[in-house]
């Protein structure tokens, strides 16, 4: 299932970006994401079952729909940088572009950080409760959990940079 769903993911990105650019960023970015999903597996001593993959799941999902608002700010951010220098009458360089990046990432910092620390809220309860369904629930929880906590990373870090050097390319340094 879980191939599948990212095959799903990546025809959904294509049909809404319509540029296979910017779903490789978004989708070469989901390894980030399951890091974190792993390294809590791993500490927790969890062996990968159907629960942890619906959590595998769930995280993939969360974290394509959080690198989709950062590409989507991104690029408007990138389209008023553009519209600026053409209003201006000045050819864009490297330098526009990282503060159109920082510009449009900047707008995004309190969204990804609330929907990190409300979905990490919410099921750290679940993971380390107690009681009848907990070893399942924890299961799925866990890499949701984890997962989040790399997914916050990259989508503040590693989604800016990689818009910056695809968009760099062709651009002059002056």
């Amino acid at each position: 299932m879980v191939p599948l769903t990212l095959a799903i993911i990546v025809i959904l990105l294509f049909l809404n970006f319509r540029r296979f650019a910017e779903v490789a960023i978004i989708m070469g970015t989901l390894p980030f994401a399951m890091i974190g999903a792993i390294w809590l597996m791993y500490l927790l001593g969890y062996n990968f079952s159907v629960a942890v993959g619906v959590g595998f799941i769930a995280l993939a999902g969360v974290a394509v729909e959080i690198g989709v608002i950062m590409l989507v700010y991104l690029n408007q951010s990138y389209q008023a940088m553009l519209e600026t220098c053409e209003r201006k009458g000045l050819a864009p360089r490297r330098e526009t572009l990282r503060h159109a990046v920082l510009h449009g990432a900047g707008l995004r910092v309190r969204p990804v950080m609330m929907t990190a620390a409300a979905i990490i809220g919410g099921l750290v309860p679940i993971m380390i409760g107690q009681g009848t369904g907990s070893e399942v629930m924890g299961r799925i929880a866990a890499p949701m959990v984890g997962g989040m906590i790399s997914a916050v990373v990259l989508a503040l870090l590693v989604i800016p940079v990689g818009f910056y050097l695809w968009r760099a390319r062709g651009l002059s340094h002056d």
